[in-house]
Formats: structure tokens, sequence, C-alpha cells
């Protein structure tokens, strides 16, 4: 049964080098109720609530998408499950599931708030989190988030597990603060039926700090965990970046995102919403365009889908992300206002 008011369009997502975007990544909100050192700095200053796309607007956007081919639906932020009605949301978007047109509906979160949301993902088809933890040391935890509370996210993780939800961890690699504890993220995480995938540093957004002090590139962090496991490539595809090997010791995968030290574009079926609803092609460029308007400027949705197609037709190859020799940003914005 299809969803109230959803038209599937016959015309699919394709870029102008003729790559199909089939993988939708939605922000619902740039809060969080952390602040992690690689991704905030200390002292944030968050959009009004009326710069946000409605709940409306963001099942109206997504199906949009859905409509138009798009098979894996991400919900992110800053962190989702803060935003108060992202229950509904879930619910809303669950029909695409039921309907078969999406494949499907996930998140990324950062575990906090997990326990109280695990039967409401589970009901709405939700089959797979992806959770943000860095460390499994409470006070590395307390010092990396600023103020987080390990105890929380692991009563999360078991409470989705429980509703029968699959979590797989990501785990930002940062040389010096959790470099000699990345082994034993991945015998906990295959000990508990999770999968790891390590991720670069990303150089967006003022956090504070110096991003070459923090860049740990993946390549060694392969070499390092080849001393202590067997590896080897993995067919897995997740639909996203990460490349995935196996691990004989444990039976479990990991995965490496590499946006730095092996770009990793050629094969991109992906794009980006805001909060506010301005669509970004690229992770690591500015170009885009602003759906909030042509959301809000016509209850038809040609605009929108004019908008989607001029932005898709001048969609960079790929993105050039650098950290400059300050250890600034490559880019302004904050990776909680994109969405992760």
């Amino acid at each position: 049964m299809p969803c109230p008011g959803f038209a599937s369009c016959n015309a699919p997502l394709i870029d102008g080098h003729a790559r199909r975007v089939t993988y939708l990544r939605v922000s619902v909100t740039d809060r969080c109720d952390l602040r992690c050192v690689y991704c905030m700095s200390e002292q944030m200053s968050f959009l009004p609530k009326r710069d946000l796309l409605s709940l409306e607007e963001l099942d109206r956007l997504c199906s949009a998408f859905i409509g138009r081919g798009v098979r894996k639906l991400r919900l992110t932020g800053g962190e989702p499950l803060v935003r108060r009605d992202v229950r509904e949301l879930f619910r809303m978007l669950s029909c695409h599931l039921a309907s078969g047109a999406l494949d499907e509906l996930t998140l990324t979160t950062n575990g906090t708030l997990l326990s109280r949301h695990a039967a409401d993902l589970a009901a709405a088809g939700v089959k797979r989190v992806n959770l943000s933890l860095d460390t499994l040391d409470p006070a590395r935890y307390r010092a990396i988030t600023r103020w987080g509370n390990l105890g929380k996210v692991m009563e999360g993780i078991a409470a989705v597990q429980e509703a029968g939800i699959r979590v797989k961890i990501n785990a930002v690699a940062l040389k010096g603060v959790n470099e000699h504890e990345i082994p034993d993220l991945v015998t906990w995480a295959h000990a508990h039926d999770m999968d790891i995938t390590f991720i670069e540093v990303m150089p967006l957004g003022d956090v504070g700090a110096d991003r070459d002090d923090q860049f740990l590139s993946l390549a060694k962090v392969r070499r390092d965990l080849a001393q202590r496991f067997t590896l080897t490539p993995s067919a897995h595809d997740s639909g996203g970046p990460a490349r995935y090997l196996d691990v004989a010791e444990t039976g479990g995968k990991i995965g490496f995102i590499t946006p730095l030290s092996h770009n990793f574009c050629e094969s991109c079926n992906r794009v980006r919403v805001t909060c506010t609803g301005h669509l970004y092609t690229c992770l690591g460029h500015e170009e885009g365009a602003d759906l909030r308007a042509a959301l809000r400027g016509s209850e038809a949705d040609d605009r929108l889908h004019a908008a989607i197609d001029h932005a898709l037709a001048n969609k960079p190859k790929g993105h050039d992300f650098v950290i400059d020799r300050r250890g600034a940003a490559t880019l302004p914005r904050h990776m909680s206002v994109t969405g992760g």
C-alpha cells in the first residue's frame, strides 16, 4: 500500500557523471547533546527553529527522492534523536518500507538517547543503526565528547539489540587519543555482534583544535591492525563509502572510510540534505541547491524536482579534502550542520 499522496516519478536521479543516486542522508537537526572535539566547538550557536524543515516538509522531501529511486534513507543530525518529534517522522516514513519503495530506513546516532527510542525505531521498521563511539574508556569518552556518559551509550546499544536492531559502530581515528585502543575496539565490537568502521577526521568547521594534530591515516591503522589480526578483503558493500575487511580471528568486519588518504568518489551514489533543506551533492563542496525555498514556494513538487535536477547535473566528480598547513578546516560549515 503506497504512502498517502505518494507519487513515483519515472525520471531516476542521475548526476552529471552518469552515477545513479540511490542513497539519501537527511539531517533533521543541527543540535546535539554532546560536543565531540573533532565535530563541534564547545560553545555552539544553533539555528532558530523557524529555519529548520518541518516534519511535513521532511516527509515531503524524502518522499520526492524515494519516488525517483532512492532506496536507502538515513536520518542524521547533529543528533537526530534530540529532535522532539523525530519518532513521528520515522512513523511517517515507514510506509515506504511497507510499500517496498524503500529498502532501508536507518539513522546515525551517538547512542545517548537510544534506550528510550528503541521500541519506536523497531516499530517503524528500522533494522540497523550506525552508532558513533570512539573509545571504551569512560574518562576518555568524557574528554572526547566534553561531557558524555559512556554508560548511557552502552544502555542504548543493549536496548536496540534487544529490540532486534543491528548496530554498526563508527569510530573516528584520532592521533594520540584513541590510536592505541583501536584493536580493543575491534575485539569488543565483534564480541557483541557489531561490525565497526573507522573514519578519518574530516576538515569541516572550526572546532577549536588543530586538525593536523587530530588526523590519523587509516593506512597506518590498517597496517597496525594487520599485526594483530588476519585481514582479508571483504565482498560486503553497505552502500556507503566504506571499504571492508574480514577478520579471521573474530568473524567480524572492519570498515575504513578514508576521505583524506584515499578518495572514494568514483562510485558515489549519495547526496545529503541539511536540516534547513540545503542539498549538498558532495560532502567536500559547497555547491548544491536550496530545497526549502522550493518546498515552501509551491504546493506542487515541480520546483523541487527542478532544483534537484539542476544540482545533480553539477555534482562534482570527487572531493578534494585537505588539511592546510595551519591545521585548519577545508570548509567552514560543521559536520553537525551538514549531516553525518
